[in-house]
């Protein structure tokens, strides 16, 4: 017995340097190979993230009841309104070595004196250039800067999950602080806060207070993101923190550079839905997945290009689209004036169609009108609703005439500015012109039905 373990022993250790595989071990060659760290990286991309503190007058009311937790709800409208200073701090990107910055719209947005703070404790003023409240981004100036680093924008559709990233930015005021993480997801839509609304990278890396508007970087120190919002029930990191993707960045510092001071991202003129598992074991579709289309404006370049109601979208430029804000971002970093190729499913079958981008027509004409003295509604302006009118004000609907300035008699019978004239009397309204008209030949009882965000109310009054 002792000899076949003997044998045996023998068999195993001839076996073992051919059934392991060979190991090659290195000595380290350098300090940075002893103690691998993000210290080089760090210092490569730190200078290019600011500082910045905004102050912005905001009107507030004071109430003796403001404080009371029973009356305060109470009498809340009521009280003298004064000014009061708000200040705010964020952080920024510098991505110009010209001065020129990028930060959230949420920091800098109505701001009446803007400060840039480098890393090295100079100071500058700066002046917003370009801001969107819906991209939730602004594009700064510095004033009278020097050269400045800047950091290097990279591709967002060459991001992947479960790549190292640092987030740098100014959290909680304490200074400039960094954060290490992976993307932990791509392609996240409805989790920003504010009036965004938009397509995120996803990730871990802490993301405090502050830290809005400040640098997500790879391993390479290239910019894939400016940090703007988190998911939290206390108000600090729980590892789920978002960030607007360099290539809708890079659209707006294009845009900036040009000289334009409102982002114009291009008019789809659709409305749609995301194609859901209920509908599309309704339409026959192999999967859910895409956007189906529920409706298109006359004037669309979609259905120029071949769309109609009831297609699928299923990918924009090769790129996997499946909810509208999604495929709003991919049109917005393709920009005005280029042409995309969209995917689109209908009947079983895929087809690929060229559409060109375009702004929204200003088509028909918007032709202001203001009533006079002696008409029903004195001092009321109006001006006739249309695409460009639609995205410029944010309207729930493409027809009618807007209220831009009520007058002193029309708030009486309850119409207020941003109110859409869609009907006077059972006449549907189609221009602003239209509506004078109609209200002019009003008499006795009239009936007036407007359209107010998502709602759409009636008002009825004697003249």
């Amino acid at each position: 017995m002792q000899s076949f373990i003997k044998k045996l022993g023998f068999i195993l250790c001839m076996m073992l340097p051919h059934a392991l595989p060979a190991q090659t071990v290195q000595v380290p060659q350098s300090a940075a190979q002893v103690a691998l760290s993000f210290v080089p990286l760090v210092k490569q991309a730190g200078p290019a993230v600011v500082n910045i503190y905004a102050k912005r007058v905001v009107a507030q009311r004071v109430s003796p009841f403001q404080n009371d937790p029973v009356f305060g709800e109470f009498f809340k409208q009521f009280g003298q309104v004064r000014p009061r200073v708000q200040n705010s701090l964020g952080s920024g990107v510098i991505l110009d070595a010209s001065g020129i910055v990028v930060s959230n719209y949420h920091v800098v947005g109505g701001a009446t004196d803007i400060r840039v703070v480098l890393a090295d404790k100079r100071e500058f003023a700066a002046k917003v250039l370009l801001s969107d409240a819906e991209s939730d981004l602004a594009i700064l100036q510095m004033e009278n800067a020097p050269v400045l680093p800047a950091l290097p924008l990279r591709g967002s559709d060459t991001v992947e999950v479960g790549e190292l990233v640092l987030a740098i930015g100014n959290p909680f005021g304490v200074g400039q602080t960094v954060t290490s993480g992976i993307v932990s997801g791509l392609a996240r839509t409805g989790t920003a806060t504010g009036n965004a609304r938009g397509y995120y990278i996803q990730t871990d890396a802490a993301i405090n207070p502050g830290n809005s508007g400040g640098a997500l970087i790879d391993v390479q120190g290239r910019l894939i993101g400016i940090n703007t919002s988190i998911l939290t029930r206390s108000g600090g990191s729980n590892g789920v923190g978002f960030a607007i993707p360099a290539d809708l960045v890079a659209q707006f510092l294009a845009q900036a550079k040009a000289g334009a001071q409102v982002f114009m991202r291009p008019w789809a003129g659709m409305s749609g839905q995301p194609l859901d598992p209920d509908l599309a074991a309704s339409l026959g579709a192999a999967r859910p997945g895409g956007v189906l289309i529920s409706g298109l404006h006359p004037q669309s370049p979609f259905l120029a290009a071949g769309i109609a109601a009831g297609d699928v979208i299923l990918a924009v430029d090769g790129q996997a689209v499946d909810t509208p804000a999604e495929m709003l971002y991919r049109l917005s970093v393709r920009g005005l004036g280029a042409q995309t190729v969209v995917t689109r499913w209908r009947d079983g079958r895929e087809a690929d169609l060229t559409v060109s981008l375009i702004a929204p027509p200003e088509t028909p004409s918007r032709d202001p009108v203001t009533m006079g003295q002696g008409d029903i509604f004195p001092g009321l302006q109006l001006i006739t609703v249309n695409p460009a009118v639609v995205v410029e004000h944010r309207l729930s609907i493409d027809r009618g005439a807007l209220i831009l300035d009520p007058g002193q008699v029309a708030p009486r019978v309850g119409l207020r500015a941003g109110d859409v004239l869609v009907d006077i009397d059972g006449q549907s309204v189609t221009s602003s012109r239209d509506a004078v008209d109609l209200l002019r030949r009003a008499n006795g009882r009239t009936r007036v039905v407007v359209q107010r965000g998502a709602q759409q109310l009636t008002s009825q009054f004697r003249r």
